[in-house]
């Protein structure tokens, strides 16, 4: 294996609290709030840069302006759905009563506020219902299993985030006899009129996992903005180094890492669990996923689109939790557990057979940390070569043997060249 290093666009917010401020101040909120008022602020579930920073400062700025901030866990079915749950992941980020100054009011009670041309009924989170505005926040992404000019962003906290449990399996069944858009449409276009929307502060991170960029949208502008917004976050998505792989090797898949736990836009799995279509740009022949991310809280959602995994995952699974989560979101067989082994040896010498013709010493291989990450990486040996005419990738370190520790399992990719230095010892 080689230890490399990939380059990617960087930029980034350097002050995010005063990027914040700014951007909060081009809505002039002070001719829309009174003194007094309540203002509900979203916090979904994933993993954002820099999340408990944002919302602590649009906490302060509303605080100026003589409001009373309310931070509204706004994740759908996700936490098990469950308010405990659902608390317990924002506060897992550091978006915590005691950092942001504001009262958290979980819950996942909502009313139903309209309904659709399309005879879909609008669920919308009741504490923030009853608040006397909203400010959505929220990073914008590309969805992994939508494709449109909106996909995972400011519109999706509007329907999926604050319409909670009930709200999410309405809408995903919907999608099965509608549009991803017209559903998007339809549904953002009655919580707009009717539940007080502000505003909204929109996120787009670099490939590094840090924030790139921090917009805010005015509510008549959510649908233009974040469009042109969704563009430059797949120009900025993290890549895997090859676009053809035969074994990709996860460390961990999670909740805060992606929607189905490992982005299926950077392994290209999109439109299928198990295989590349044209529609894809990268093609990966099998995957081994090696465990879960603490943040997951034992939510597996994706541990069905790997081939492989060894018991330790399985024992991380919550069931329940992963089970709510993947027919919540109409995606069942994103729960469905893969063949697995004690160690990741045995894993390996299963894998590898299945690869193809291909000699195991010449197979494309490939160990990441997980999908967000991917500045520095592992790489198969047979990749040398492509490594050496490429300008926006360098060796780390290696080539060395594949790092395993005594029981027979990989060392993580996050372990730095210091967690295989006996290995790369040893290959010298």
């Amino acid at each position: 294996m080689l230890r490399v290093r990939q380059t990617f666009d960087g930029t980034r917010v350097k002050d995010i609290a005063a990027e914040v401020h700014r951007q909060l101040g081009a809505l002039e909120l002070a001719s829309k709030v009174r003194p007094g008022q309540t203002v509900a602020i979203t916090a979904g579930s994933r993993g954002i840069a820099n999340l408990a920073l944002i919302l602590k400062t649009v906490c302060d700025h509303l605080r100026g302006l003589g409001c009373s901030p309310v931070i509204i866990p706004a994740m759908g079915s996700h936490g098990g759905g469950t308010a405990e749950g659902q608390r317990r992941i924002i506060e897992g980020y550091g978006v915590t009563e005691a950092f942001t100054g504001a009262e958290i009011r979980a819950s996942m009670e909502t009313v139903i506020v309209d309904t659709t041309a399309q005879g879909i009924p609008v669920h919308f989170d009741k504490h923030a219902f009853e608040c006397d505005h909203v400010l959505v926040v929220g990073r914008v992404k590309p969805h992994t299993g939508f494709v449109g000019p909106i996909e995972s962003g400011l519109h999706k906290m509007l329907l999926i985030g604050l319409g909670k449990h009930e709200g999410a399996k309405i809408y995903h069944r919907a999608i099965l006899d509608f549009s991803f858009l017209d559903i998007i449409r339809a549904v953002t276009d009655v919580v707009l009129r009717k539940c007080k929307v502000v505003g909204g502060l929109a996120i787009v991170e670099n490939a590094y996992d840090e924030t790139g960029l921090i917009a805010s949208v005015a509510p008549g502008d959510f649908f233009e903005r974040e469009a042109k917004l969704l563009v430059l976050a797949r120009q900025w998505l993290p890549r895997l180094p090859f676009p053809q792989i035969q074994l990709l090797i996860v460390d961990a898949i999670g909740k805060n890492i992606s929607g189905t736990g490992m982005d299926t836009n950077v392994i290209g799995r999109k439109f299928n669990d198990h295989a590349a279509t044209e529609r894809d740009g990268v093609s990966v022949k099998r995957i081994f996923v090696r465990g879960l991310t603490a943040e997951t809280h034992g939510n597996a959602t994706g541990i069905g689109i790997a081939e492989f995994t060894n018991s330790r995952t399985l024992r991380q699974i919550d069931r329940g939790i992963t089970a709510i989560n993947c027919l919540t979101g109409g995606h069942p067989t994103a729960a469905m557990l893969p063949i697995a082994y004690d160690t990741d040896r045995e894993v390996l010498q299963a894998a590898l057979p299945t690869l193809g013709l291909v000699e195991p010493a010449a197979a494309s291989v490939v160990q990441i940390a997980d999908t967000l990450h991917l500045g520095e990486v592992l790489v198969s040996e047979s990749h040398l070569a492509q490594v050496r005419k490429r300008h926006d990738i360098e060796i780390v370190a290696g080539p060395f043997d594949m790092p395993f520790d005594d029981e027979g399992n990989l060392q993580p990719v996050d372990a730095g060249v210091e967690g295989y230095a006996d290995t790369l010892a040893r290959s010298s």
